[in-house]
């Protein structure tokens, strides 16, 4: 069941071409409230402007103002004309988190279809074994998947109970995380 992390920093660097050098992205903002038309330009220009990827926030999954699908499309647009534009291969971390098993697997089928390089996971409002059946759909098909930590704190921030983040971590890789989102050392919005 737990096969751990199928690909490794390197995979990546070979998806994305980029070697000796970190890589740079970073989440869209604002979180929510944006059309996918719009979302898709903030990739393109975010990509366009030198980074190396980009990714959804958490909180972006399918709402009536961005379904996903639209997103999706309007996600890998944008990466396309960037790649065209400098030469250089892009991403886009695709939040492919769902209701159902089957409907998360949809998503990433789709995002797969559309050329995407890696998906995103939010495991615990997606669950465990949710988490552990996009792992293994992302190793049979060779994507990348971010675990995202959203409402780690109810597991991992509790003095008298709970797990400490690096169990939680090191779980989440077990399950098939090729990286997961830890956040900064310094907290949220800090520093």
């Amino acid at each position: 069941t737990f096969q751990g992390p199928p690909h490794g920093i390197q995979v990546e660097r070979d998806k994305l071409n980029k070697y000796g050098r970190p890589l740079l992205g970073c989440t869209i903002k604002p979180k929510l409230g944006l059309s996918a038309k719009n979302y898709g330009r903030a990739v393109y220009e975010c990509l366009r402007g030198g980074l190396d990827f980009t990714k959804d926030d958490e909180n972006v999954n399918s709402q009536p103002f961005m379904r996903w699908r639209d997103r999706f499309l309007f996600c890998a647009e944008a990466i396309y004309k960037a790649q065209a534009e400098t030469g250089e291969i892009k991403g886009h971390y695709l939040n492919a988190t769902a209701g159902t098993c089957e409907e998360m697997i949809k998503r990433a089928v789709f995002a797969r279809e559309l050329g995407a390089p890696i998906v995103m996971h939010d495991y615990l409002t997606g669950g465990f074994t949710a988490n552990t059946s996009l792992a293994h759909y992302c190793r049979d098909n060779g994507l990348l998947l971010h675990i995202h930590r959203a409402m780690h704190a109810v597991i991992d921030r509790q003095k008298n109970h709970g797990m400490h983040f690096r169990v939680l971590a090191k779980a989440l890789r077990l399950s098939g995380g090729d990286h997961i989102h830890a956040g900064t050392v310094v907290g949220k919005l800090e520093g």
